[in-house]
Order: C-alpha cells, then sequence, then structure tokens
C-alpha cells in the first residue's frame, strides 16, 4: 500500500494513470506525447507505477503497452470508502464506467494480481481440470499442446461445456493463449482471445490476463466482472489451499 501511495504523489504519474485511463493500452512513444519530459524520465515515472501494480504491461510484437490496473485503487475504496457510502458510489462508478468504456477504441481487458507460490504452481492451477473446479466452478479440460482443443466444464457431471476453444499456444510455466466462445456462438469476427502471462519476481508470481477481440462495452463489462471475480479466487486458493465460494461468472 505504501508503494501505491508514493506514486500516486506525484502530479505527473497521476496524469500519466488519467492518459491509460482515457485511452488504455498505450505505447511509450504514445504516453509521451504532450509531456514536457525525456522518454528516459517517462520510462522511470512508468517504472514507479508497475512497481506499485497501478500499471500493467504486455507485449505485442515489438510494442510494450501499457495498462492502467485498477485493482490496487479498488483495495483502496474496499478499505475506506464502501463501508460507508457503498450504494452510491458504486451506482456512480458504474453509470461512469459505462460512459468511459463507450468512448474506448478497444475492446480488451487486462487484469495482473500477484500471487505467492511458483509459476509452476499457478501454471498447474490454470490447466488442472480438478484445481479449476474447487476455485472457479468449471473444469478446464486439454492436453494443453499448441492446436488442440480445450473445454470448460460444468461441474455438475453433466459433462456440458459452457466454453470452448483451441490453444493457440503453451510455453510451461510461461505463456498460454487460447480461443474462447461459446460452443453454439456464432461471431463474425471470430472468438475472442484470453492470455496468461506468468513471471517470476521473487517469491511470488505476476499473471497478467489479457482478453481480447471482446465484441462490445458489453461484453468487455462482462469479462471485467468475471475475471476479477475468477483471478481473486485463484490467489486465495493456491496461496491458502483453502475452498472458494465458485465465482458467479465462469
Amino acid at each position: 500500500m505504501d508503494k501505491v501511495f508514493k506514486a500516486l504523489a506525484d502530479a505527473t504519474r497521476r496524469s500519466l494513470l488519467d492518459r491509460l485511463r482515457e485511452n488504455n493500452g498505450q505505447t511509450l512513444g504514445e504516453l509521451c506525447e504532450g509531456l514536457a519530459m525525456s522518454r528516459q524520465a517517462t520510462t522511470q515515472h512508468l517504472g514507479l507505477l508497475e512497481a506499485a501494480n497501478l500499471v500493467s504491461t504486455v507485449r505485442k510484437g515489438r510494442e510494450k503497452l501499457h495498462y492502467l490496473n485498477p485493482v490496487p485503487l479498488q483495495e483502496i475504496q474496499e478499505r475506506w470508502i464502501d463501508k460507508f457510502e457503498r450504494p452510491r458510489l458504486r451506482a456512480l462508478s458504474a453509470l461512469k464506467q459505462k460512459a468511459e468504456h463507450a468512448m474506448s477504441a478497444k475492446p480488451e481487458f487486462v487484469y495482473t494480481t500477484y500471487i505467492e507460490a511458483t509459476p509452476e504452481t499457478v501454471w498447474e492451477a490454470l490447466t488442472d481440470p480438478e484445481t479449476t473446479a474447487a476455485y472457479w466452478g468449471h473444469s478446464n479440460v486439454s492436453d494443453w499442446q499448441p492446436g488442440s482443443s480445450w473445454e470448460h466444464r460444468r461441474v455438475d457431471g453433466s459433462g456440458v461445456a459452457d466454453v470452448v476453444g483451441t490453444v493457440v499456444e503453451a510455453d510451461p510455466p510461461k505463456r498460454l493463449v487460447f480461443t474462447w466462445a461459446g460452443p453454439d456462438e456464432d461471431r463474425p469476427d471470430g472468438p475472442s482471445t484470453v492470455t496468461f502471462v506468468l513471471k517470476p519476481l521473487g517469491g511470488t508470481v505476476q499473471l497478467t490476463v489479457t482478453h481480447e477481440n471482446l465484441r462490445d462495452e458489453t461484453e468487455l463489462r462482462e469479462a471485467a466482472g468475471g475475471w476479477s471475480a475468477v483471478l481473486s479466487n485463484l490467489k486465495t486458493y493456491v496461496e491458502t489451499g483453502k475452498p472458494m465460494p465458485l465465482p458467479l461468472w465462469s
């Protein structure tokens, strides 16, 4: 929490977060435009924001894209604000997010969390059917080889898969990419794509999830709410080994 407050104490860093809020997923060059500072100085500010987990980065080809990560801000809200003004503030927040998403030209979701575990443990938690059933409410079933199919199966014994797809990349325990769609879903632009990137950081794993090719703002909001619940359950389950209440979204 101290790193978050230190990062937010600087007006320039707050300005960078504002720019990402307005247009998420920018390169260093895009963020430098209009700022009266060098690329080196901007890089240093972004480094402090990333260290505070307020900014997440994703590489696409040669580009490094920066995303606002709201998780630490949400923790501040839950600790000091929600108890007193939860209903009114959440209603205002929902209205604000709706307006912001309507202006966004990039229908994709990025989420970063830190888990006290090894990359191998987190990888298994993402790909093992029994483990995913415990915290996700569905079993992820595949041999996890590029080109293979995968299914997100219900755990009620019916064997029904609510989500299906194809494994695009699998580099355990570093990177996993697969397509995501309903079994009978007609998507003219093709299925959405989910990417997990795992990076060891001391005794923790930095897990970044990107969900791309979402159809519209409604699907983006659903993905944001769903992934936040699932990844929170994943973190707690891996770190404590305790069964979690199953998420509403799967």
